[in-house]
């Protein structure tokens, strides 16, 4: 116990620190939510990537898509490296950073109004992204209580309680800046956490090869997609092949339309490091993505599977069970750290986003134009504080899955925002109404979908 508790405490520490240093780099509202456009390639690259893979993937994903794919889930992550990553940083970093600057642009609703010369647009754009990065807050904060219970035995409220005030103050503090020097350090911890995990659940299965011989046993529950086939854990393309390339491309396509992943390419300094940081970036996902979905397929080997072939726990619960069967203390403290660092680099992203967009394109924008820029950054921060509030009492709201909260804003950001933002970074011809119905379609296939399930049951 006394091991993780060290190691949390110098994470918080650290954390804190870099949030008091940067506070005295920030002179204007540019250099709250731009860092001044002026951030290098690694330091947007570790920003990008762990924006990207929060507590959600390492816990929620991993476990999910390990259980149903077994180790075919490792597609996954290499598509998050290669479309979720470098083509995004290929298609639209270089675009983005040239756009932005000329039409002055410091949010995605910004960038629609100017670009599309439409007001309504801004505003319609600024509800929907507040409205639905709350849940995926929320389920950045569920991922983080169910490992931090595990490890510490405490009450998953005050973990995500304690989280949210840690995330708020280096963010309030020291604005975007303090976001991507704190994604750095954490993206080391889960460059470092990850390699060292996989490896210990390997190794608690009896080596690699003795792992894949023990799935290669398991059989595919009767109803299940692929029922029959033999080895279809540790086949190429597992028992569901189709289902697994509807994964790959959702979870990384839908990333281009994110606003908190966009918005990294308006702060990177120079054309130049665009093709760097998407080099890093693509490092980082292939290990950090790959090694978690790899990991999750040998879930079957830790949990049990009940009698509809579903795990005998959550799927929540599956990696923290395979960790807490396989880790020493020491490595648990490092994997305490690590979700941490995945949870706060993605939900400080996510609260910049939000109190930036509510801030330039809902006030400024609308209701008050001549806001003074001191008078932004402080709305700004007070706007952080209230994201960070409305998102924990939603995380405290029991019995939600965390990959469903996940679903939900994934779904309607990137259905929402996806062909807008890309067909407005390269064609002239696209009108007004196209960007409403793609709004109107987004939003409203998820909201459809979400009632279906409901009324199901």
């Amino acid at each position: 116990m006394a091991v993780k508790i060290i190691f949390v405490a110098l994470f918080f520490a650290a954390t804190l620190l870099l949030g008091i240093l940067y506070q005295r780099k920030v002179r204007s509202m540019d250099d709250f939510v731009l860092g001044g456009r002026s951030v290098g390639p690694w330091l947007t690259a570790f920003s990008y990537g762990t924006s990207y893979f929060s507590a959600v993937v390492f816990i929620g994903y991993a476990g999910q898509f390990g259980w149903n794919f077994g180790i075919s889930a490792f597609w996954v992550g290499l598509a998050n490296a290669l479309l979720g990553s470098l083509a995004a940083w290929a298609v639209l970093g270089r675009r983005t950073r040239i756009m932005t600057q000329h039409l002055g642009a410091s949010t995605m609703p910004e960038f629609f109004s100017k670009r599309y010369r439409s007001r309504p647009l801004k505003l319609a754009a600024a509800l929907i992204i507040f409205i639905f990065l709350v849940p995926y807050s929320a389920s950045v904060y569920k991922g983080l209580s169910g490992i931090f219970s595990m490890a510490f035995g405490i009450d998953f409220k005050y973990c995500i309680i304690g989280m949210a005030v840690l995330t708020g103050i280096y963010v309030v503090l020291g604005g975007y800046m303090a976001t991507v020097a704190n994604n750095f350090v954490q993206g080391i911890v889960m460059l470092a956490g990850i390699v060292l995990v996989v490896a210990a659940v390997l190794n608690g299965g009896g080596g690699f090869t003795e792992a894949i011989k023990s799935l290669s046993a398991v059989e595919v529950p009767q109803g299940s997609a692929g029922e029959g086939m033999h080895g279809a854990y540790v086949s190429l393309f597992g028992p569901d092949p189709l289902g697994l390339l509807g994964v790959m491309l959702l979870t990384s396509l839908g990333s281009w339309g994110l606003p908190q992943m966009v918005h990294k390419f308006y702060t990177i300094d120079s054309e130049k490091s665009i093709g760097k940081g998407a080099v890093i970036s693509t490092v980082f996902a292939l290990v950090v993505a790959g090694g978690s979905y790899f990991m999750g397929g040998f879930g079957r080997l830790y949990v049990e599977a009940g009698a509809d072939g579903a795990p005998s726990v959550g799927y929540d619960e599956i990696v923290p069970q395979m960790l807490a069967n396989v880790l020493p203390d020491i490595l648990m403290g490092l994997v305490v750290v690590l979700v941490l660092s995945a949870s706060m680099s993605t939900l400080s992203s996510l609260v910049i986003s939000s109190a930036s967009t509510l801030t330039v394109d809902f006030i400024k924008g609308f209701l008050k134009p001549d806001l003074r820029d001191k008078q932004q950054m402080l709305l700004t921060r007070l706007f952080c504080v209230l994201f960070m509030l409305v998102s924990v009492l939603l995380a405290l709201y029991p019995g939600t899955l965390i990959t469903n909260l996940m679903a939900i804003s994934w779904g309607a950001l990137a259905g929402a925002f996806l062909a807008p933002f890309l067909y407005g970074l390269y064609w002239k011809k696209v009108t007004n109404a196209a960007v409403w119905i793609s709004f109107a379609a987004g939003i409203g296939f998820v909201l459809c979908n979400m009632i279906f399930q409901f009324m199901s049951g």
